[in-house]
């Protein structure tokens, strides 16, 4: 029946896109034969159509990515940004628990759709039906607005809520590899004994560099800030950066440089931490002589002596503020001392430390946060006497908070302050008596 009509080209097109719904195309489908010089342009013809009648394009972003099958951070990025919206929209949600116990995430279902929103345009999200992986759909015209804006906002928003729903981790080194346990460490800085200015400037010194990726992009610095934290044993530096990890949601990597052989192992150490994270470089003063060199204690059977590892001063300066310092962003890198006059003058130069904090003895200021710590008192009969001895005596938080700790939850905070009395008279009376064995010395 269809033989040796002629039909050109347009109806054959109009047949691809409207012949499901008239059985008159269909029986033609059939019957008609189109030339094969003439297939190409018929092809190309009917997308454009396509494309005018149905104007909008779909990206997908598969769960696993690369020859490994390694998941695909942008896939995790939109999951977790989807999960703060798909719970008003979705009917099918997927319910994760978190750490502590707290509420349960929800995000979407396989095969489920949102909508949403990004500077008056509308877009949407669909997941697969075993949610492998996730279809954008948008309009055309607004490509540039989409892959661009949109989906640096996307990817930006899904990332910094993996922060802070995320169990954070507390890291040391082995070799060329770090381990981690959990951080769950209580320490902020409303519970930290130091002086309430003190705790402002750095509280706000740590915010401001948190905010400020555009500004370290804009001079062309790596997004770190290094800093230094000194004072006597017991004074709260170990305290005071579980407090800044708190704070700003970071990891902790616990940096212990004689378990590190030279400086290339001291790189891919680096080059492993992650960013949004703490390096701490623990008692700086205790690793590294005046040579630069690092020292291992001397070991079982090795009649030589100390052993001696070539992690070098100029190989410790580069991981601060040299090439490999770069490598991520969004760090702190802390070293932790007791005794700062013992450390290489090249350690210490400005524009090499950018911030450097001494913890001191406990003042009045620092022993009321220890009270109401401690025994949730703020104001007692025999503060005046503590604090004229506390005025008197070096003592440091550890020393008070020893004395506040009572046996008991149920103990009289009397007695706990009465026994931290005794102990800085005592002190007091001993350096008394040191001073006046010097006078008569000399």
């Amino acid at each position: 029946m269809g033989k040796g009509l002629d039909i050109d080209s347009k109806a054959f097109v109009y047949y691809r896109l409207q012949g499901s719904h008239n059985s008159q195309f269909t029986y033609f489908s059939f019957s008609i034969s189109i030339p094969y010089q003439f297939r190409s342009s018929i092809e190309n013809y009917s997308q454009k159509l396509l494309t005018f009648v149905y104007p909008y394009i779909q990206i997908s972003f598969n769960e696993f990515t690369g020859e490994r099958l390694m998941r695909s951070e942008a896939y995790s990025a939109i999951d977790t940004y989807l999960s703060s919206t798909s719970s008003l929209q979705a009917k099918r949600l997927k319910a994760d628990m978190v750490k502590n116990n707290q509420s349960p995430v929800l995000s979407m279902d396989g095969h489920e759709e949102v909508v949403d929103e990004f500077q008056g345009v509308k877009l949407w999200w669909k997941t697969s039906d075993e949610k492998r992986f996730y279809k954008l759909t948008f309009h055309k015209k607004h490509w540039d607005l989409i892959i661009g804006p949109y989906l640096k906002h996307v990817l930006k928003q899904g990332k910094a809520i993996e922060v802070k729903n995320r169990q954070r981790k507390l890291y040391t080194n082995n070799g060329s590899n770090w381990s981690h346990v959990v951080f769950d460490h209580p320490a902020t800085f409303q519970t930290l004994a130091m002086e309430p200015d003190c705790k402002e400037e750095i509280v706000e010194d740590l915010v401001t560099f948190s905010n400020s990726e555009e500004f370290y992009s804009r001079i062309g610095r790596a997004w770190k800030r290094v800093y230094l934290l000194y004072g006597p044993p017991g004074t709260g530096k170990s305290t005071m950066i579980a407090a800044m990890a708190n704070l700003l949601g970071y990891d902790i990597y616990d940096l212990e440089l004689t378990a590190v052989k030279d400086n290339a192992e001291l790189r891919k150490l680096l080059i492993k931490t992650s960013s949004k994270s703490i390096i701490v470089v623990v008692d700086i003063d205790c690793s590294l002589d005046i040579t630069g060199q690092m020292k291992y204690p001397r070991q079982k059977g090795n009649e030589d002596g100390p052993q001696t590892i070539h992690v070098t001063l100029s190989g410790l300066l580069n991981f601060i503020d040299g090439f490999w310092s770069a490598c991520g962003g969004e760090r702190l890198v802390v070293f932790r001392t007791s005794f700062v006059e013992e450390l290489d003058p090249a350690l210490l130069r400005k524009g090499r430390m950018d911030k450097h904090i001494r913890l001191s003895y406990c003042g009045f200021e620092a022993f009321k946060v220890l009270a109401k710590n401690y025994r949730k008192i703020e104001c007692h009969d025999l503060f005046p006497r503590i604090q004229d001895l506390l005025n008197e005596v070096n003592t440091t938080p550890a020393d008070v908070a020893e004395h506040l700790m009572p046996t008991s939850a149920s103990g009289d905070p009397r007695t706990c302050l009465e026994s931290l009395i005794l102990a800085l008279e005592s002190a007091k009376q001993a350096k008394d008596k040191e001073l006046c064995c010097e006078e008569e010395t000399t």
